[in-house]
């Protein structure tokens, strides 16, 4: 699933192509994806200005001059795809469920071949009481995601710290690539009890959470499956992981050097983990 870097990313897209400009026609080419579709959305997203965007953890918020906002999770294997409108196809697109052009002449399609995805219209003076995003953490790019909030969020938590920042309701936009990079940087093994992550511990995480975001949205994003850029173009991140499916490989910290275990994968609440049992405590 596209994790925060990678949402951010495609919005980023969305907005170069699509802020400011109008909605010449919109279409629906089924009536749900993981939910149904809202009533007469093509028609309400028909004439529409679209102002601006948000990004909500691995929501995307289109936000329209009628004052709502177009709500978009891509799932599992959802895509948004932008391209001239006069590039369209003659036959339908494979798995697009949803279409949009502009009257300036760009077509974005919304494809999803395993409709883990969602659509919903919320409005915008409304967003953040929308079901799917009333419950979610802090964001961690934010600055008030700071080590003394992330200290508090895990107090008390007697699980371990990876299946910790997994949870949404925790801090919002984290998945299981970025929570593995952030460890490592960070010098915690995942199998460590949340509660005991605070203090210096949390003062080396959050910039770690940071940073490794920051990286990746420079990348791109990480292309490892499905997920794709706006235009088409993949991301690069997974070129520079430093743990992230690399069992069996040196950690870059201690190459070589005895007892270097390399990099190990484990399974943590049926995720994959990736971690250096030397360097990470």
């Amino acid at each position: 699933m596209p994790e925060l870097p990678e949402v951010e990313t495609v919005m980023r897209g969305l907005r170069r192509v699509l802020e400011g400009r109008v909605i010449r026609a919109a279409s629906v080419a089924r009536p749900d994806l993981r939910w149904p579709f809202p009533e007469g959305l093509a028609l309400r997203l028909t004439g529409a200005r679209v102002e601006g965007f948000r990004r909500r953890g691995k929501y995307m918020l289109m936000r329209l001059g009628g004052g709502d906002s177009l709500l978009i999770h891509l799932g599992m294997s959802g895509r948004m795809v932008a391209r001239p409108a006069e590039d369209r196809p003659n036959a339908p697109v494979a798995h697009e469920h949803l279409a949009i052009e502009t009257e300036e002449g760009v077509r974005v399609g919304f494809v999803d071949p395993r409709r883990f995805g969602c659509v919903d219209l919320v409005p915008t003076a409304a967003e953040e009481g929308h079901r799917l995003l009333a419950g979610l953490g802090p964001e961690p790019l934010e600055e008030g995601f700071t080590p003394a909030v992330l200290t508090a969020a895990l107090a008390g938590r007697r699980t371990p710290v990876k299946a910790a920042l997994l949870d949404q309701k925790l801090v919002a936009g984290l998945g299981n690539i970025y929570v593995s990079e952030a460890l490592f940087r960070a010098g915690i093994s995942p199998k460590r009890m949340a509660a005991s992550v605070a203090g210096a511990r949390t003062l080396r995480l959050v910039p770690a959470i940071k940073a490794v975001l920051e990286e990746s949205i420079a990348a791109g994003g990480s292309s490892l499956r499905d997920y794709v850029q706006a235009d088409g173009g993949i991301g690069f991140f997974q070129e520079r992981f430093k743990v992230y499916d690399r069992e069996g490989l040196p950690c870059e910290h201690c190459p070589g050097v005895p007892p270097c275990l390399g990099i190990r994968r484990i399974v943590q609440a049926g995720r994959a983990t990736f971690h250096c049992p030397r360097t990470q405590r």
